[in-house]
């Protein structure tokens, strides 16, 4: 319920911005549904409003879905792994996989060659679950590219990577000049076991 307050907050106040910033009329307005970040920012909101719809369907989140997408395809990652691919704090992993590991869906077993690291890895019981990602990944990918040919669908792909190499590239030197990265906050709540983070 929190979640969806926060989600729902978020969305309200980015609308009113969207609306001071357009203020003076309709062609303000259609200007501002022409920009290319708000465009951007656009499609990836509703497609996050999407998949969190449907995780919840299932009594889960689209984070939770995440981490069981990343190990179908990387087995035995830890965690510190796991929140570098995200991009978030290991603790706020800790917490995703604390209430997955309750479901019976992943299990943290120690690294043979060092025992002190927790590997994470897919319980038969996701299996269900993976296909309702992989269904919902199909089914959403069908209506975002509808009316697009294979053509426009590669160069916006080829635009997307060529974008997340800049970003990338960006934060790369903002490090080696000293910079530091802005924290994420954590609203996910719940103690984690800090033995296991590894």
């Amino acid at each position: 319920m929190l979640g969806r307050d926060l989600a729902k907050d978020r969305n309200v106040r980015y609308i009113n911005a969207a609306q001071d910033f357009a203020g003076t009329g309709p062609s303000m307005q259609a200007a501002l549904d022409q920009d290319f970040l708000f465009l951007l920012y656009d499609v990836a909101r509703t497609m996050r409003t999407r998949a969190d719809q449907r995780a919840r369907a299932r009594g889960m989140t689209r984070a939770q879905w995440v981490i069981l997408a990343h190990l179908e395809r990387q087995p035995g990652l830890t965690q510190n792994e796991m929140a570098a691919i995200v991009e978030v704090e290991p603790i706020t992993i800790a917490r995703l996989v604390d209430r997955l590991e309750a479901r019976e869906l992943v299990v943290r077993k120690a690294d043979p060659r060092d025992r002190r690291v927790w590997r994470l890895h897919l319980t038969p019981a996701a299996t269900p679950i993976l296909r309702e990602i992989a269904k919902y990944r199909a089914e959403i990918h069908e209506v975002i590219t509808a009316g697009m040919s294979p053509a426009l669908q590669k160069a916006l792909t080829d635009g997307l990577l060529q974008m997340k190499a800049n970003l990338a590239a960006e934060a790369r030197a903002v490090g080696k000049a000293g910079g530091a990265a802005p924290a994420i906050s954590d609203d996910n709540g719940g103690a984690a076991r800090r033995e296991r983070h590894a």
